[in-house]
């Protein structure tokens, strides 16, 4: 008996669906290396470069909640009666994350944040201060074009996405170059006003974008049983915003152990250089996480979007390897990461101990986004945290044996921590594609196209 439906997921609808959102990663990549690079040709770049990563950083953990609405638009944004509760409970999120972001920029609990908790040296606090203040509407202004953003996606307009991802960096380039040419400003107004100009450009855009969608798509499609509560929300959104949470440890603890591994002050230079390096090449993987959310409802798709996910975690990685072969790294990391030259030899050679994670950040998108397409999203929290336990573990272990360079600990941590975590997810998210094929099995079955 043939057991299979006839029809499958075809590779072109695959490739329509995550272009847009792959190249839309790639270069909101992009934009975080030119703030820098604007900042440093400004004046005091040392100064306004470091209160501009306090800035981002406190930023980015503030806003984290916010992070997965995106995917749980994207998952849960199905009918107009759901789109309305989600968009409701956004807002809810959206202002409490704000409230939190102008509590700490305004008012003096800026300087227990800064100078008691963080340590920040008393030449970068203010500066940081007025960072965070214009950074204000950035937690809203990217929670909303996320929010709006994964309705585009499930109602297969992703390629509006990208659009929005172009417009933002037009609009960082417009402030950031104005800023430079005129000089008058300091750096850490310059980065933060050019981040906020892009995100707002951003969010308007998807604002009106998505308006078309949700009156002649969202309001017209089939509603969803059962309907979707806040109890159901929080089961399926608390575990992700966990998540965020918790890898924003990461940072903070791979930092410490250089610090305190050979070479630490080469290690703690180039560690952000050669990870963001890094994260570009994860970003095409990153993507596949809404990919696979939006494309797990079509007939046939666990097989096609399993090939997919091998074959291209393969592509990424050998791309990786060429470029780390040839001059182009070298190229990169002395030319647009504006390394010394002392330093240039040990940024390459510590990115060839993270070849592997362009193919592992695509196959855990691959694992992840069938878990959060079936809602059962406690399994994500747990890869999180076996990340961090490997990660921890193989970062103190770097730290007891004192005989590797840190940058080299601090990598090789990443990639067995991301390994770890992959094959977890593996693991808890086979009940989940077994699921999505046992359905589309019946519904073969129900029309006729199985025998």
């Amino acid at each position: 008996m043939n057991t299979k439906p006839s029809t499958s997921l075809p590779l072109r609808r695959v490739a329509h669906v995550w272009w847009p959102l792959a190249a839309s990663w790639v270069v909101m990549t992009i934009e975080l290396p030119l703030i820098s690079a604007i900042i440093a040709r400004l004046a005091h770049p040392e100064i306004n470069l470091a209160a501009w990563g306090v800035v981002f950083g406190l930023a980015t953990i503030v806003q984290a909640p916010s992070t997965m609405l995106l995917a749980a638009s994207t998952a849960l944004s199905k009918d107009w009666l759901s789109y309305l509760k989600l968009r409701r409970i956004m807002f809810g999120i959206l202002l409490v994350l704000t409230l939190i972001h102008a509590l700490i920029a305004f008012t003096p609990l800026c300087y227990v944040v800064l100078r008691n908790i963080l340590g920040v040296p008393a030449e970068i606090i203010e500066p940081a201060r007025l960072g965070l203040m214009i950074m204000t509407p950035w937690t809203f202004g990217t929670g909303y074009r996320r929010f709006q953003q994964g309705v585009l996606i499930q109602f297969d307009h992703a390629r509006a996405v990208i659009w929005g991802s172009i417009l933002r960096l037009i609009s960082d380039n417009v402030v950031l170059l104005l800023g430079l040419w005129l000089g008058t400003f300091a750096g850490i107004v310059v980065g933060p006003t050019a981040i906020i100009a892009g995100v707002l450009t951003e969010a308007v855009y998807a604002h009106w974008c998505v308006q078309p969608i949700l009156r002649d798509e969202v309001r017209s499609a089939p509603k969803v049983e059962p309907v979707l509560t806040m109890s159901d929300f929080s089961r399926f959104y608390i575990p992700l915003a966990v998540m965020v949470l918790l890898t924003l440890v990461m940072q903070p603890l791979v930092s410490a152990a250089l610090s305190r591994m050979p070479r630490p002050l080469e290690s703690l230079a180039i560690w952000p250089v050669v990870y963001g390096f890094l994260i570009i090449w994860q970003s095409v993987g990153i993507s596949y996480n809404e990919a696979v959310i939006a494309l797990l409802d079509r007939p046939g798709a666990v097989d096609v979007l399993r090939r997919v996910s091998w074959w291209a975690a393969t592509l990424m990685s050998l791309l990786l390897a060429i470029v780390l072969a040839t001059p182009l790294a070298g190229l990169w990391f002395t030319y647009v990461a504006a390394l010394p030259p002392a330093l240039v030899d040990l940024a390459r050679q510590s990115a060839w101990m993270g070849l592997l994670l362009p193919a592992l950040r695509l196959m855990l998108s691959w694992y992840q986004g069938g878990i959060t397409y079936s809602r059962q999203t406690r399994a994500i929290t747990e890869s999180v945290i076996i990340f961090l336990v490997i990660c921890a573990t193989t970062l103190g272990a770097g730290v007891v044996w004192q005989t590797v360079t840190g940058v080299y600990v601090g990598i090789a941590a990443i990639g067995l921590a991301y390994l770890a975590q992959t094959l977890w997810l593996r693991y808890r998210s086979q009940p989940a594609f077994q699921a999505v094929q046992r359905r589309d099995l019946s519904r073969a079955v129900a029309a006729g196209a199985v025998d």
